[in-house]
């Protein structure tokens, strides 16, 4: 493996320098919550799953909501454990089958965490090609929050990184410092050559597409994906959730994708 380690450090230089010139973007699609009601042809409720992501998401309307022009997405004590077995109850929306975003491109949400304990917000894409096995499709995390913590993580996953255990070579997720209080830009940009993650406008990290990428399914992100964001409450990763902090509030003032000028 030092021979790819190698070949990772510098693709990843190479990689630094053509997305430090790729910064001229035009808006092609916006999402702003200012009408009356979610835009159900974009958007769809998350559904409840086994992983620990999806096993407290609701379609409870109590877990949904838009409030001056931003969506709110709930986590809450269930308080009928007879009508749904779950513990607590999250909100979610995903753009799968509606909506698909399609790189080389890039995508921001501005989104406001309010934190808790055992509280898991995430803003990530999958492929929109949902007969394609996790990780083989891969996954782009532009933004985890754990808890109370300062800090968000960015992270992309494939079949190189989670069944061949090479996380590492390259790093495929690094954390960055944020305002937890405030309102922050988080944003993935993807090139054929590298994923590249930012937040307000910061460039925190950038993953490389090596060239054992074809064989070792190492960088399959410029298929199209689609969006989810949601609250998540509990799991192995974030730990047990506190009733006491709950409820507990995800706010999106706008998501926003953009293609490269002249593209």
């Amino acid at each position: 493996m030092r021979t790819i380690g190698f070949i990772a450090a510098v693709a990843a230089v190479i990689c630094t320098v053509s997305c430090n010139r790729q910064n001229d973007w035009e808006l092609v699609w916006e999402e702003d919550f200012n009408a009356e009601e979610i835009d159900w042809s974009v958007w769809s409720k998350t559904k409840r799953g086994t992983p620990d992501w999806a096993n407290t998401q609701s379609q409870d309307e109590r877990c949904y909501g838009l409030r001056d022009g931003k969506l709110i997405l709930r986590g809450i004590v269930n308080d009928d454990r007879q009508a749904d077995t779950a513990a607590f109850l999250t909100g979610g929306l995903v753009t799968s089958g509606k909506k698909a975003f399609d790189f080389p491109g890039r995508l921001e949400v501005r989104a406001r965490l309010q934190s808790a304990t055992g509280a898991w917000p995430a803003i990530w894409m999958k492929p929109f090609d949902e007969t394609i096995r996790w990780p083989q499709g891969g996954e782009v995390d532009i933004m985890e929050h754990l808890n109370y913590d300062d800090i968000v993580y960015q992270t992309v996953h494939s079949n190189y990184t989670h069944n061949l255990g090479l996380g590492n070579d390259p790093a495929n997720s690094r954390t960055i410092e944020i305002n937890r209080d405030e309102f922050n830009t988080y944003g993935v940009d993807i090139y054929r050559d590298s994923v590249v993650f930012h937040v307000n406008d910061i460039r925190n990290h950038s993953y490389p597409r090596l060239p054992v990428a074809d064989s070792l399914k190492q960088f399959p992100y410029c298929s199209p994906m689609f969006l989810l964001i949601d609250m998540q409450l509990g799991g192995n990763w974030v730990g047990e959730v506190d009733p006491d902090d709950l409820p507990v509030e995800m706010e999106v003032d706008w998501v926003r994708f953009y293609k490269k000028k002249g593209m």
